[in-house]
């Protein structure tokens, strides 16, 4: 079999092409912009966030991190989580995370009995000043005082956990709004608690609806609702809608919405559902030259080096770059539930288009290429021939893949015939209608009589 590189050398080529830089290659070993399988440097990962989302998915990783095999990664999220609910009030998250630490991180970190009743004896003032006030705007009736008094329960509850009754809060500012800003801020609300709580259907509808006041939409606005509807799309496995979403996200996005999501994210999810469900010309088209979305990749070096590996066939590379990439996503809160078949539908797009060019494969290269048995990779050919996906048979005793293709002469020939068969009916059709009317055998509409 011709065209295919071994496993070796494609590592050293990119190996060339990562170095090749200007500097020398111990410089850029320090250096590497390649996310390895080393433990996930938490500090700097939670640092791209924050509000809510930054304790979430700190104890996220707590939970998921794996406690028997690495405690240290377990308690340093929980000790930041703890620090960063400290500076809000929401004292149900504090609890929570005061049992999951259960005295490991010494006295400094336990339970702070004081800090709660002090918290929650001011949310009591706090939220008994928030109805006299609305109260007050309800007698006069005054339209924009009410939304803002709505507006300031919704983020009143949200500081405080209550995430159902500030959804309720900001969605009652809805009857309020008398501008195109103001129904914005309200979606954007709604959308921002909806993705707390894990209602995409939600958020999917809050987007749709900000989306129908393109007046009011600002460059930045516009990318927040992007990636909104693009989690929205990736919750519910719509991974080709999900990329297109991502990847139409605008440069402006920044950290503008780190609240929710980081441009690195961006990133990552846009890259890796376009892997999945793009063929190679949308891959080209759509991710390899867009331009704003090369600035997304530029933030995660492995993700674009991936996907370069990918489109240019070195698959061997591209699947250690996913291997390596595989224990941080699986402590990504969006992502994790879709690690696994995200990966299985781009393993299996690369067998696929391994396999394309050649009447004939060597599985044993094959496997070579792929990092597997060769008997593990016929199971996944047989399943990939039994979904024909591909078209081949296995010569389990060679260890070769027979490509069936289709009989181009034989289905040049069908095509003809069929052309025929077509345009001798059409003429025959003319003929008669012709001759119809040159008889003058037509009968109006009507004129029969029973």
């Amino acid at each position: 079999m011709q065209g295919e590189d071994e496993p070796s050398s494609s590592a050293t080529m990119v190996e060339d092409e990562i170095y090749a830089n200007g500097t020398s290659a111990d410089d850029q070993k320090r250096n590497r912009p390649i996310i390895t399988g080393e433990q996930l440097d938490i500090e700097a990962y939670a640092s791209l966030y924050s509000g809510r989302t930054k304790i979430t998915r700190l104890i996220f990783i707590a939970d998921h991190c794996g406690a028997d095999t690495n405690q240290t990664m377990q308690l340093e999220a929980l000790r930041m989580a703890y620090d960063e609910i400290k500076k809000g009030e929401n004292t149900l998250l504090f609890r929570e995370v005061v049992t999951k630490i259960d005295g490991r991180l010494g006295p400094d970190y336990g339970m702070d009995a004081t800090w709660c009743e002090m918290i929650e004896r001011r949310a009591e003032q706090r939220k008994d000043k928030l109805e006299n006030e609305l109260n007050a705007y309800r007698t006069n009736l005054i339209k924009e005082s009410l939304r803002m008094g709505y507006n300031d329960f919704g983020d009143f509850y949200y500081a405080h956990g209550a995430l159902g009754d500030a959804f309720k809060s900001y969605v009652r500012t809805r009857d309020y709004c008398t501008t195109s800003k103001h129904i914005i801020h309200m979606c954007m609300s709604a959308i921002l608690v909806s993705i707390e709580m894990g209602q995409f259907t939600h958020v999917t509808s809050y987007a749709s609806k900000a989306e129908q006041t393109p007046e009011a939409l600002d460059a930045i606005t516009s990318a927040k609702l992007r990636c909104a509807a693009g989690l929205a799309h990736l919750e519910v496995k719509k991974y080709k809608l999900a990329a297109r979403k991502f990847l139409e996200t605008g440069p402006e996005l920044g950290s503008h919405y780190n609240e929710v999501i980081a441009p690195q994210d961006v990133a990552t999810y846009g890259g890796l559902c376009a892997l999945a469900t793009f063929d190679r010309s949308e891959l080209k088209s759509k991710v390899i030259d867009n331009v704003n979305f090369r600035n997304f990749l530029e933030l995660v070096p492995v993700v674009r080096e991936l996907i370069n590996d990918f489109y240019s066939s070195r698959y061997a590379s591209c699947l250690d770059y996913l291997g390596n990439l595989k224990p941080n996503l699986l402590l990504d809160i969006h992502l994790h539930d879709h690690v696994e078949t995200l990966y299985d539908q781009i393993r299996h797009k690369a067998l696929i288009q391994y396999t394309l060019p050649f009447v004939s494969v060597d599985l044993r290269m094959m496997a070579d290429a792929f990092k597997t048995s060769v008997a593990g990779l016929e199971k996944e050919l047989e399943t990939l021939i039994t979904n024909n996906q591909i078209q081949a048979r296995i010569d389990s005793h060679n260890k070769i893949l027979y490509a069936r293709h289709a009989d181009q002469r034989n289905a040049t020939f069908q095509r003809v015939l069929q052309t025929g068969s077509d345009f001798d009916r059409e003429i025959r059709s003319m003929l008669l209608r012709a001759n119809l009317i040159k008889h003058d055998y037509n009968q109006r509409g009507g004129s029969r009589k029973i």
